[in-house]
């Protein structure tokens, strides 16, 4: 008999639907319930594309006795970490605080007023390397319950006020300067493997957002050893095993520093993320790799994440049937010599393994290899090494695909707009700029009520529960910003201008600090804030640079002065943690440089036109902000009186007009290609 999460939208949550575990949604009813029932409530965290969220499923959750003890003893809740990255946030931070470490899956044990005493991640079945058995952990926290009730209760109340203590050290309210950048600069230098590239060691994440910074650092201040980092780490990454050879697209991260295993399932998120770096390192160098990643990351995203309604789904999972009906990490993607020379022959299941760096002892589990790329055999034959490509693809297209998570997440699909937009306007693919903009009208229709709130998250058309974080706000706000710059059309400005608006109103806290949740959302035992990115920009700094850019297009004052307050959080952390403030340190590269407002004014067929616009496009000027439109036209406040032309501007301040794309190429601080 199917539980209580049979009608959620998640599809996380679903995968538990038909579980012996009498789960509950995280709702106001779970914890009456077990007030009623005099229980504690377990709350289990997890997200579809998990592996060990997988693993502790099946270990535990689908076992009928340990169900049965689960049913007896506790009330059961279930949440899906990217649906209430809310919920999710506040509990890490008590785990974290706790146990010195967090991840998921997450299982903690809460009073019915959701206060936490007992935390933990993966559980086994059976007692291993020092870890006690899930029904051990159960059985001990039941027997505390029952036995040592008042000492629970001092410890939850303890646990609240200690995390309700915790004040974030957020320094003054102003911008970073010019020896901040430098300092994160140095820092960073300090932290780079020059071996591997990339920072710090094992496991090695995609640093996406402090790329955009080293990347931008070097457009303002022509730091060329921020370049080479940046160029050297997307090397890197782009021909290790974190990168699909075959079909493009990254996995989540390397679990080594070498970049050769990754850990296989694949995030929205990051694909959006690095395909925007590889655009924006194109811009910079013109390098044929970083070109040929971009689009092959953004036809990625089209052809594998793409839902029927025009939105993009979260993840792809790292597991699959390996043929033999075992679910394994990576059996989708890696390969062994004889399964080579099965597809290609002999000797090209020679030259494949050299090409792609299969070995007979393999480089991952059981003799297999993940596809890498290493320097040299791709140049010699671009036909033969296309025809292998194409078909190791086409065989491997028979393979079990990964399971889908095809929830749509108002905020990565905010980031993969921008990164379709700016690839599709650099490469000359205007398909791309039709699939940013049929997800964006996609989050308008389905997200945004009339009042633009947004929704966090829908499926198959249908809008969640769950209201918008911040960081929804945003990078939604962000994502139609970049499309309004490429399609010059100025509806998308108005919109980024509604929702900034609500984080003016909704997000701000006092010194212009930002909160994740808005002033009237659910009231949590803590109200979620945290300014440093992890595996994508933090709502603080997100909201930084979109607030920011709006103000360069429109002169809103309340909106710049949000964007500088916020960005004081930057002047604290940029010098001593850079690699967890990457996306913060690029929007204070984009105030440094004003940011650049550029107006176009042409008519729309017209090749100069087209051409200005097209340079102003590919400007590297950091958060440069460009508006395109006919004479006349009122698309945008930048356009407004002016005569034909293109405009570049620093705070309102405006060159004269020029007709000749070097002209504007030089104004906008870049030499010619």
């Amino acid at each position: 008999m199917p539980n209580r999460l049979a009608h959620e939208t998640s599809p996380y949550l679903l995968q538990h639907a038909d579980n012996p575990v009498d789960w509950w949604p995280w709702s106001p009813e779970a914890f009456e319930e077990a007030r009623r029932r005099e229980v504690p409530v377990l709350l289990s965290v997890g997200y579809s594309s998990c592996h060990w969220c997988h693993v502790m499923a099946h270990e535990s959750f689908e076992d009928e006795p340990t169900a049965a003890y689960l049913n007896e003893h506790f009330v059961n809740v279930k949440v899906d970490r990217e649906e209430r990255p809310d919920v999710d946030a506040v509990y890490m931070e008590a785990v974290q605080a706790a146990t010195g470490q967090g991840g998921w899956p997450m299982t903690v044990f809460l009073t019915a007023d959701a206060e936490p005493f007992y935390f933990g991640t993966y559980f086994p079945p059976e007692p291993r390397h020092g870890m006690p058995s899930f029904r051990q952990v159960l059985e001990g926290v039941s027997a505390a319950w029952t036995g040592r009730r008042e000492e629970v209760d001092e410890v939850a109340g303890k646990i609240v006020r200690d995390l309700s203590g915790r004040s974030l050290a957020y320094g003054a309210p102003e911008l970073p300067g010019e020896e901040e950048l430098a300092q994160a600069l140095l820092a960073l230098t300090r932290d780079y493997d020059a071996t591997h590239a990339g920072f710090g060691g094992a496991p090695k994440f995609p640093p996406s957002m402090v790329l955009e910074f080293l990347l931008r650092h070097h457009a303002r201040t022509g730091s060329e050893g921020a370049l080479q980092m940046a160029a050297d780490t997307c090397e890197a990454m782009a021909r290790g095993g974190m990168y699909d050879q075959l079909a493009g697209g990254f996995a989540r991260y390397s679990v080594d520093r070498e970049w050769v295993v990754p850990h296989f399932e694949k995030m929205l998120y990051d694909n959006a993320l690095l395909c925007r770096v590889y655009a924006h390192l194109w811009r910079a160098t013109g390098s044929d790799l970083a070109r040929r990643v971009a689009l092959e990351t953004a036809d990625f995203l089209v052809s594998e994440l793409r839902t029927q309604e025009g939105g993009f789904a979260s993840a792809l999972d790292a597991d699959s049937d390996d043929g033999t009906g075992r679910h394994v990490e990576g059996a989708y993607y890696v390969w062994t010599p004889e399964q080579l020379r099965e597809v290609l022959g002999e000797q090209d299941a020679q030259f494949a393994a050299r090409l792609f760096g299969v070995t007979e002892e393999g480089t991952f589990e059981e003799g297999a290899s993940v596809l890498r790329l290493p320097v040299g055999e791709e140049a010699a034959d671009a036909a033969r090494v296309a025809d292998v490509r194409a078909r190791l693809l086409a065989a491997r297209g028979k393979r079990e695909r990964p399971g889908r998570d095809d929830k749509i997440v108002a905020a990565w699909n905010g980031l993969a707009i921008a990164a379709l937009a700016e690839t599709g306007a650099y490469f000359d693919r205007p398909d791309l700029i039709e699939r940013a903009t049929e997800a964006a009208d996609l989050l308008v229709r389905v997200h945004m009520d009339e009042g633009a709130r947004l929704a966090r998250t829908s499926k198959d058309g249908r809008v969640g529960p769950n209201a918008g974080v911040l960081e929804d706000y945003a990078d939604v706000a962000e994502g139609f910003l970049a499309l309004a710059a490429v399609s010059g059309e100025g509806v998308w400005l108005e919109f980024s201008g509604f929702l900034l608006d609500i984080v003016l109103d909704q997000f701000v806290g006092e010194g212009g600090t930002l909160y994740d949740t808005a002033h009237d959302a659910e009231k949590l035992i803590r109200r979620p804030q945290d300014p440093t990115d992890n595996a994508t920009p933090s709502g603080w700094t997100a909201a930084a640079g979109a607030l920011l850019a709006y103000a360069a297009h429109t002169g809103s004052e309340a909106h710049r002065s949000a964007a500088e307050r916020a960005l004081g959080v930057v002047k604290t952390l940029g010098p001593r943690a850079p690699r967890f403030i990457g996306w913060g340190l690029a929007v204070a590269e984009a105030a440094l440089d004003g940011p650049r407002e550029v107006a176009v004014v042409g008519a729309g067929d017209d090749p100069l036109t087209k051409e200005l616009h097209r340079v102003a496009l590919l400007s590297g000027a950091p958060g440069a902000v460009v508006a395109a439109g006919e004479v006349g036209s009122d698309e945008f406040p930048l356009l407004a009186d002016r005569g034909p032309g293109a405009y570049v501007c620093r705070h309102f301040v405006c060159d004269a007009p020029t007709s000749d794309p070097g002209e504007l190429r030089e104004r906008m601080g870049e030499a010619s290609r």
